[in-house]
Formats: structure tokens, C-alpha cells, sequence
């Protein structure tokens, strides 16, 4: 779901990078130095997930993993995801330096949203704590499509039709996304439980 350089006008190219450069410096001065190697793994993962993608129009779909990487990470999602976004640019030329900001906002902040959203339910019956991770992994994708698709329609009005067929296009990749956040939370729950936000302390 990265925007390709050359897309976006200069105006939502600098709102975007603002905004990311402040979720960034949030999220790496909420980055305790014991969970650096769990952003490091989930970034990862996010960048891995990303490499095998179908092109839409000046977009792509691929699995994202941004409502797994913010339900375990939070605001510390921001940087963990523009690591992987930075590398992705340079090495594989997906998105673009100057869309960095923008796409980085488009992945990011909709894994913000789901960790507030949905992290306060992992701990409760297993049954809730699936369902919430299933709509973690949906909505975190609705999300970006949507920004994405406003990112565009603030560029040129007549994005609005490629934006609605981006959207469309990632309903597919939502429901997989779902399926795969509850399955991490299960195991998680399973295994290493202290790995979910809001853990009881022992």
C-alpha cells in the first residue's frame, strides 16, 4: 500500500512527512531500551510482509501486518514501521523518499489507532481477545486504504475512482489480515502472554 513518488502534491507530501517525523519522535522516546529487539522483529516482519505485492494503479496490495506490529508495539509502531519503509525505498524502490512521511503515516497511524482500540480486550476471555484481535488486523488495513485514498483525493480530485478501486482491491487483504493477527494473539496468549500490552504483573 505504498504511494509511488511523483503522485503526491507538495502539500500533503509535507503535512505527511511532519506528521510522521512527530509520531516518529514520539514513538523512539516511548521505546524502552528492553523492547528495542521486539521492534526490531516486528519491523522486520512488516518488511517481509510487504515484498510480495500487486500493483493497483500509482498503489500496490501485499499483507501489511501494521495492526499486528501496533498492537504489540504501539506508538513505537512509528519508527519500527519507517525503518522497514526506509529500507523497502532504497533497496526495492516500493514507495519513494519523498512519499516517506505520507506512507509511513498511512501504516503507522492506523496501527496507533488499533492498539488503543483493541489492546484493552487481549487479556479477557479468549473469545473476546480473538475477536478483537480479528478486528485489529481488519480495521488497521480499512484504515490505511482509507488514508491512502484521502491522500490521493487531497492531491487531485480525480484520484477519487482509483482511490475507491485501492480500497476495494484491499477487502481481500483485510480479511487475511484479521485472520492472521488472531492467530499471532492466540499463540502469544499461549506462549508468551507478558509479550501482549496491558499483561497482568506477576
Amino acid at each position: 500500500m505504498h504511494i509511488s513518488e511523483g503522485v503526491l502534491s507538495g502539500p500533503v507530501l509535507i503535512s505527511g512527512g511532519a506528521l510522521a517525523a512527530a509520531g516518529t519522535a514520539i514513538g523512539l522516546k516511548k521505546l524502552d531500551y528492553d523492547r528495542i529487539a521486539k521492534a526490531g522483529i516486528l519491523s522486520a516482519a512488516f518488511f517481509v510482509a510487504s515484498l510480495v505485492h500487486v500493483p493497483i494503479g500509482p498503489a500496490n496490495a501485499h499483507l501489511i501486518l501494521n495492526g499486528l506490529v501496533g498492537l504489540l508495539l504501539g506508538w513505537a509502531s512509528f519508527p519500527a514501521i519507517l525503518v522497514a519503509l526506509v529500507l523497502q525505498a532504497m533497496l526495492f524502490q516500493f514507495g519513494g523518499i519523498t512519499a516517506l512521511g505520507v506512507n509511513t503515516m498511512i501504516m503507522a497511524l492506523p496501527a496507533l489507532l488499533c492498539y488503543f482500540i483493541c489492546s484493552p480486550f487481549l487479556h479477557k476471555k479468549a473469545s473476546l481477545a480473538l475477536a478483537a484481535a480479528f478486528a485489529c488486523g481488519v480495521l488497521s488495513v480499512a484504515l490505511s486504504a482509507l488514508i491512502l485514498g484521502l491522500a490521493l483525493v487531497f492531491t487531485e480530485e480525480n484520484f477519487f475512482e482509483i482511490s475507491a478501486i485501492v480500497i476495494a482491491a484491499h477487502i481481500p487483504v483485510m480479511v487475511v489480515e484479521g485472520f492472521i493477527t488472531a492467530m499471532c494473539v492466540a499463540f502469544l496468549r499461549k506462549v508468551q502472554p507478558s509479550m501482549l500490552p496491558g499483561a497482568p504483573e506477576s
